[in-house]
């Protein structure tokens, strides 16, 4: 099988290219009705463009940001600045959440948006929630929101156009139009190949193509659990969505709320 990598995010797209995906509109204000009045010590990994670091600083709380690509992070501080929020208040680091370190302890850890499908392989997420782990107090919680499986698109062994968009990216003074392009993979029957189209048009009418290719799993909620289960931890809450409710087949989201042990 050929080696896709993770998800790497054209940064100067990223924020408008998910400025109408309403998942973003429920998902930050969903966590911190969770979290508590008082201020809390937050570890939020792969913080990308600090869009949930920002609001969660804004609401009180002691955010530490840590992400991989150095791009998306130069725009978490610019938009910092544009906020009057410092480093002080909002440590990012340049750091694979894997293996990043530091003495702080935490009340919470987050991981949002899909990512924790972006670390394939067993032994990825074993090193991940293990850093989780070593970075909560006791007691602190870890919260976790990914897709849950859609078998109507997984029993299938390519789409080649769903999940389209078009989005303005002011930069480059640009409109441009994304397709997603999902394949399963042969050998490993749980892993998506996954690759997102770019295409845009020139100020002559030229048109421009860009690619992003990367890999991600899927969990069932059952595998959720136990995967976390085998790190220490233990789930208080299973949500399917962010209004609440339970997971059933059909649910969008697996929403974990787990408490370590």
């Amino acid at each position: 099988m050929k080696q896709i990598g993770r998800y790497q995010a054209i940064a100067a797209y990223y924020d408008a290219e998910y400025s109408s995906n309403d998942l973003l509109d429920n998902d930050v204000p969903f966590l911190m009705a969770h979290l508590p009045k008082r201020p809390a010590k937050i570890l939020e990994l792969c913080c990308g463009t600090a869009r949930a670091a920002i609001p969660l600083v804004q609401a009180g709380h002691k955010v530490t940001g840590v992400d991989v690509d150095a791009d998306l992070l130069h725009i978490a501080r610019r938009k910092c600045d544009s906020v009057g929020i410092t480093e002080k208040q909002l440590p990012i680091v340049k750091a694979d959440v894997r293996t990043f370190k530091t003495d702080d302890r935490f009340d919470w850890a987050v991981l949002l948006f899909n990512t924790l499908l972006n670390f394939t392989t067993l032994a990825d997420q074993d090193l991940l929630l293990a850093n989780v782990n070593a970075h909560l107090k006791r007691g602190g919680r870890f919260w976790v929101d990914i897709f849950n499986p859609d078998l109507s698109i997984l029993g299938e062994p390519h789409h080649p156009h769903f999940d389209s968009a078009t989005f303005y990216v002011p930069e480059f003074d640009r409109s441009v139009h994304r397709t997603t392009e999902e394949k399963r993979s042969a050998e490993r029957p749980q892993l998506q190949e996954m690759t997102f189209h770019y295409t845009w048009a020139d100020s002559d009418g030229e048109l421009h193509h860009e690619e992003s290719k990367f890999n991600m799993t899927w969990m069932m909620p059952r595998e959720l659990t136990l995967l976390l289960e085998r790190h220490g931890f233990t789930v208080e809450y299973l949500y399917g969505d962010y209004d609440g409710s339970d997971v059933a087949p059909d649910s969008p989201r697996l929403i974990a709320c787990a408490k370590k042990r």
